[in-house]
């Protein structure tokens, strides 16, 4: 008699499709949704879904949230994407979903992927549907839903913010993967240096597909039982990790570059800098924040309006996510490159700093001080102040600002370029006020 044997196809899918989530447990990120007590899992656990739109990055859970709310729902799962389907597509699923609404008395939860791609009139298709229950849409855009999706759409579907992953989710995911031995590469007894595995984090950028991709050809380079390296990351990331370390000298070396080429008002070079930072995988984020640093230090109030530039490119980031941010980002360093320069805040700040330091023992002067009380006031707190609005030209000549030792001390030198030059001929006009008055004490 033979004996019976069971052939178990292999699991040829992707390490990142094996490694899917199939418990909220199991579920890496997000635990502003997610976290104990947080509604969203409450009304998963519940088994109660409603309509929603997951807005965040690539590779940062969104379609796997949804097959979650369709599983703890008990859901039908119809899948579609906008990026090759019409409202032919759509008219299907809708279709499905009536018959199996029908047929088994079961609900259907319509994932459409990249949802922003569609149209109006595509997007228009979906609303009678989601009024009358027949599906729970659940749309994933990486683009911001207030620009990109109808309001009609909107008013329907709940907006779920879906964060980019953090470093320490990232290295979670890639050592659970190596860990996992029904789904993972743990039969493997693969061994990822620390080193090897946080520059694997540091370049995913909170993308775990990406993350678990580069892993998954990394392990076709290994032996079981073997060691990966730096070497092999790079053949598999390519420039990314050759030409760009996100915490080593050459990032910070791009950084001063794209920093120094503002300083000197060359917007072509300035741009080229940035541009190899984001090739490399970097922040743009960290080049907006050192923007706002550049206009306060390098151009100041010789273009005020600088520091708005810098920050509104920041702030369109946010609210329009990279590509267009990156634009944003990229005219912010034109205009801040093109823009008159001066240092003269940032070496009176450095100056009046060191002075303060020193001399941090000299008291306010009693007409500075506030009286705010019947004894403050008989002890001559507030006595002889000179209001400034009260005065000719809303200026008290002759006044003295500074503890009487340090009366003479002066730390901003604006210069003659741009705004700055008016800043100086006010200042230059309130002295010769100054010096009137005085002459004119002594007459």
């Amino acid at each position: 008699m033979s004996s019976l044997s069971f052939n178990f196809a292999p699991d040829f899918r992707p390490l990142a499709a094996r490694m899917r989530p199939r418990t909220i447990a199991e579920y890496i990120g997000q635990a502003h949704l997610l976290g104990e007590g947080q509604p969203l899992r409450q009304a998963l656990e519940a088994g109660r879904a409603h309509s929603m739109m997951l807005w965040g990055p690539p590779g940062t859970g969104k379609t796997t949230l949804a097959e979650l709310i369709a599983h703890y729902s008990n859901a039908h799962v119809e899948r579609i994407s906008a990026v090759t389907s019409g409202v032919k597509d759509i008219r299907g699923a809708i279709e499905q979903a009536q018959a199996i609404a029908q047929s088994r008395g079961q609900r259907t939860l319509l994932f459409v992927d990249e949802v922003h791609r569609f149209n109006k009139s595509q997007q228009d298709a979906f609303l009678p549907f989601i009024e009358d229950g027949t599906v729970i849409f659940i749309g994933a855009t990486t683009e911001n839903p207030s620009f990109e999706i109808n309001n009609a759409l909107l008013s329907r579907a709940r907006v779920y913010l879906i964060k980019r992953l953090s470093q320490d989710e990232i290295v979670h995911i890639i050592t659970q993967a190596l860990a996992d031995t029904e789904r993972g590469l743990g039969q493997r007894a693969l061994n990822m240096p620390t080193d090897v595995l946080n520059k694997l984090a540091q370049l995913c950028d909170g993308d775990a597909r990406k993350a678990l991709n580069l892993l998954e050809l990394m392990s076709d380079m290994v032996t079981d039982g073997g060691t990966f390296t730096t070497d092999m990351l790079v053949q598999v990331a390519g420039h990314q990790v050759a030409g760009f370390d996100k915490n080593g000298d050459q990032f910070y070396d791009l950084i001063s570059a794209v920093h120094k080429s503002i300083r000197g008002s060359s917007p072509d070079a300035a741009l080229y800098w940035f541009c190899r930072i984001l090739e490399g995988g970097g922040d743009p984020l960290y080049v907006a924040r050192r923007l706002l640093a550049i206009a306060s230090e390098d151009v100041g109030n010789a273009d005020p309006n600088a520091m708005t530039v810098a920050l509104n490119a920041w702030d369109c980031f946010h609210r329009v996510g990279p590509t267009e941010g990156e634009r944003a980002i990229a005219q912010a360093i034109v205009y801040l490159a093109s823009a008159p320069k001066s240092n003269a805040v940032y070496t009176a700040f450095n100056a009046a700093r060191a002075l303060a330091r020193e001399t941090g023992q000299e008291a306010v002067p009693y007409h500075l001080r506030n009286a705010p009380t019947k004894l403050m006031a008989e002890m001559g707190f507030g006595a002889e102040y000179r209001y400034a609005h009260d005065e000719p030209n809303a200026y008290a000549c002759g006044e003295n600002y500074f503890p009487e030792s340090l009366k003479e001390s002066q730390f901003y030198f604006p210069t003659e370029r741009g705004f700055e030059k008016r800043i100086k001929d006010k200042l230059v006009q309130l002295a010769q006020l100054d010096q009137a008055s005085e002459r004119k004490r002594y007459e």
